[in-house]
């Protein structure tokens, strides 16, 4: 008989996690749209249209938060060099927050040429140096954008990050996540060495979601990516009623 203990013994994903060498990482990448992307600069466009349909398609059964006026504050989270920032959340909010841990990214936003009529004009909120296994929010924000973030995360953290992240929601918000999703027949998630991320399974998200209290009120495929890409879906989240 064969012994599978080893099996049913293995790791999750997550364990291989060490954020330290994500930082490294992360440090040695270019702070450039192209940095950001991986060397596929080219779908940031696709990719920010597709998050302001999503976004438009909310607002639109929103009674709170309905697209006749501009969000009050948001916070854009694992910000980088503020791509989503510079073209999608400052068009659709008063304020923006910035949640990003590698200084040299966050620079591009607060001493860039690009952000400085929105800092100018008061657009750019706080910026948090920091990871969001660390972060703790402060201000109360109508929409918490995570992209391309959480994957740095532990299952563990993606969930306390998430409790801590519903309690800052003014009624009516939503808190997105827009990630590469896992395409592992057994529904397993996968870990990229590389940046020393995870890469999750829907399946693994959604029980995630569940145990920090959080329901998906809508979600989808992004659309128009190269198909040797990872699939990206958005997830819409609120609070449990």
């Amino acid at each position: 008989m064969a012994d599978d203990t080893s099996e049913q013994s293995a790791p999750s994903a997550d364990a291989s996690i060490d954020h330290a060498a994500a930082i490294r990482y992360w440090n040695g990448i270019t702070p450039t749209v192209n940095g950001m992307l991986g060397g596929y600069p080219h779908v940031s466009r696709i990719d920010l249209q597709g998050s302001k349909t999503f976004l438009a398609k909310l607002r639109l059964k929103s009674s709170t938060h309905p697209k006749t006026k501009p969000l009050s504050r948001v916070v854009d989270c694992g910000a980088g060099i503020g791509r989503i920032t510079a073209g999608f959340l400052s068009n659709v909010a008063e304020v923006v927050d910035i949640v990003e841990p590698v200084k040299k990214f966050t620079n591009v936003i607060t001493e860039g040429d690009d952000f400085r009529e929105l800092r100018e004009k008061g657009r750019i909120g706080k910026v948090y140096n920091q990871g969001l296994e660390d972060w703790e929010p402060v201000n109360t924000y109508d929409l918490i954008w995570n992209q391309w973030c959480l994957g740095q995360l532990t299952d563990a953290q993606l969930v306390q990050y998430l409790l801590r992240s519903k309690t800052t929601l003014t009624k009516g918000g939503w808190i997105v996540v827009k990630e590469n999703t896992s395409t592992d027949p057994a529904g397993k998630d996968i870990f990229d060495e590389e940046d020393n991320s995870v890469t999750r399974h829907d399946q693994s998200s959604m029980r995630l979601f569940n145990q920090a209290g959080l329901q998906v009120v809508a979600t989808e495929l992004q659309k128009g990516f190269p198909k040797a890409l990872y699939p990206v879906r958005i997830y819409a989240l609120q609070p449990e009623s």
